[in-house]
């Protein structure tokens, strides 16, 4: 029988899981990505270093492959080429319009807004912070890039002489050079991971997470399940149902951050239309559900999806990341082997460095085991 063919948008160690996933499957795979750090060059069918970025190449040679399906996992910036070749070859994807909305934070607020999805109600895009009536704003606020993720350009300020200083910092990250200033939510952050289908929206598991906190909020753990009690999960499943619909969102996975206060009010932060990063979507989904979301992801971009059963939680999973704020996290990775919990354990930067975006974190390990996995408890088993 002759393999089908699939393009994966991306090639760095983000992309792995789904190209290992893809070939296992008896795939034929096409990477693209530059060549920096492609690690999945190494692995795919046949890799083409082009930028993600550049639609109307990659839909060229998409085009002369006769590929049957195309996708991409934890990255934002590739969700529209993967939604431009998709709807300009016939197959299945989102609609671009929800790519844009899902990819500029200023677009996403105003589609929450007009759709009453309880988000920050306080939102301004800028292209310089004398845009604002700094002296009329309620302060603490989040300052971050129109179109980035992984925590890039994110920072709060509480003061308006500090805002010249964030406005810059969050534009020289963003890809069309603005920024997006809002008010800040003081609350619990979560995440929700769901695939869909036709725009029906299957929950698959919700992520509680840890960042470093004030100013930059870099996440540092995630850990499924959460311990949030079932009324609020349920408030927190519907709320996210209806976000997705209001964005468009049909077809292959989502990412839906959120935060709780401490009086329970739920605001949808942001949402990714791709499956969440750091691990999250690749791995813990399914070392905690049992649910094999790279192969839904994949069925979905080749048309074959079949939507999963009730998916119910087996086990807890997790991870862990390395930077000098957590150095504990070392010896684990060192260690990993005298820990059967510890399923994946690595190092991804030279240098231990105070972290001010994802990319600064220098190691992590994933764990899997019938209880959360608490470093201060298991510290007893290091050498």
């Amino acid at each position: 029988m002759k393999k089908k063919k699939l393009a994966v948008i991306g090639a760095s160690y983000l992309q792995l899981p789904l190209v290992r996933k893809a070939l296992l499957e008896n795939l034929e795979v096409y990477c693209f990505a530059w060549r920096d750090k492609a690690v999945c060059k190494d692995y795919a069918t046949r890799f083409y270093p082009i930028s993600v970025t550049e639609k109307d190449e990659i839909l060229s040679v998409c085009r002369e492959l006769q590929i049957d399906g195309i996708c991409t996992i934890a990255s934002d910036v590739a969700v529209t080429t993967v939604d431009h070749v998709a709807t300009r070859l016939g197959l299945i994807s989102d609609d671009e319009s929800v790519a844009v909305l899902a990819t500029n934070k200023y677009q996403m607020r105003h589609c929450f807004q007009e759709n009453n999805i309880p988000s920050p109600v306080f939102f301004r895009k800028v292209e310089r912070f004398t845009d604002l009536p700094l002296k009329h704003l309620k302060y603490p606020l989040i300052v971050k890039p129109t179109d980035r993720s992984g925590s890039l350009g994110v920072q709060l300020v509480d003061s308006a002489d500090k805002m010249e200083e964030a406005v810059e910092r969050a534009k020289a990250f963003s890809f069309e050079k603005k920024a997006i200033v809002e008010s800040y939510i003081e609350g619990r952050e979560i995440s929700v991971e769901s695939i869909s289908w036709k725009g029906k929206h299957y929950i698959l598991q919700i992520t509680d997470k840890v960042t470093t906190g004030f100013p930059y909020f870099v996440e540092l753990e995630h850990h499924q399940p959460t311990t949030l009690d079932d009324d609020t999960q349920k408030r927190v499943k519907d709320i996210v149902t209806d976000a997705l619909s209001a964005l468009g969102h049909s077809f292959g996975a989502a990412h839906s951050e959120l935060k709780i206060t401490d009086d329970g009010q739920i605001y949808v932060i942001e949402i990714g239309a791709r499956m969440g990063g750091d691990f999250i979507g690749s791995d813990l989904v399914e070392l905690s559900t049992g649910y094999d979301y790279l192969k839904g992801v994949i069925d979905v971009a080749l048309g074959q999806f079949t939507p999963p059963a009730e998916v119910c939680t087996h086990n807890f999973s997790g991870v862990y990341f390395l930077c000098k704020e957590r150095e504990y996290v070392k010896p684990f990775i060192d260690h990993k082997d005298d820990f059967p919990e510890i399923v994946s354990a690595g190092y991804t930067g030279v240098e231990m460095k105070n972290v001010k975006c994802s990319g600064d974190r220098s190691g992590y390990f994933i764990y899997r085991s019938d209880r959360k996995f608490c470093c201060n408890y298991y510290k007893k088993n290091l050498r």
